[in-house]
Parts: C-alpha cells; sequence; structure tokens
C-alpha cells in the first residue's frame, strides 16, 4: 500500500497526520461495532415483544448499515464511514416511531 507520509526511523513518532489518520479509522470502526451490537440487541428485544415486525427489521437494517460504516472505517473510508453511521442511526431512530 503505498504512503503519502514521507518515510520515518523506525525509533521516531509518526508524523502528525499518519497519527490523526489512524485515530479516525479506529474511531469509525468502533463507533460502527459499536452501534452494530446495540442495533442488533435492540432488534432482538423489540424482536422478543409485542412490536410490529418493521420495529425489529428498522433496527436490523440500521445495524447491517453501521457494520457496513465500520467495515468502511476500518479501511480508512472515514467519510463515507461516517455517513453511513449517520444513515444507519436515522434508519433506528425512525423505525421505531409510532405510526
Amino acid at each position: 500500500m503505498l504512503d503519502a507520509a514521507p518515510p520515518h526511523e523506525p525509533g521516531d513518532e509518526p508524523p502528525e497526520g499518519v497519527s490523526v489518520a489512524r485515530r479516525a479509522r479506529w474511531v469509525a470502526a468502533g463507533t460502527g461495532a459499536l452501534l452494530t451490537l446495540a442495533g442488533l440487541g435492540a432488534s432482538l428485544l423489540r424482536l422478543s415483544g409485542s412490536a410490529p415486525a418493521r420495529i425489529p427489521a428498522a433496527y436490523a437494517v440500521g445495524a447491517v448499515l453501521c457494520a457496513c460504516a465500520a467495515v468502511l472505517g476500518h479501511r480508512g473510508r472515514t467519510r463515507r464511514a461516517l455517513w453511513l453511521l449517520i444513515a444507519g442511526v436515522m434508519v433506528m431512530a425512525l423505525g421505531d416511531e409510532p405510526a
């Protein structure tokens, strides 16, 4: 993989841009994974109750979107991951609105 940052000595700290990008990838992947688990948990809780079928489905679809965002964030596509996280949370929130 090509790296745009200049090479550095093994004992030196990486350049600032590299550490910021690495932190952004970790945050995007971690947030996506956390929201995926929350969405799947909420989907299972709603599925076991007497809620209409669209509510657990909305949580599951939102969780799938957040899982895709975690994968994209891990690969360094943090801007797309952010938009998928927003879309996933919106699907979860709108799916639970009363009809």
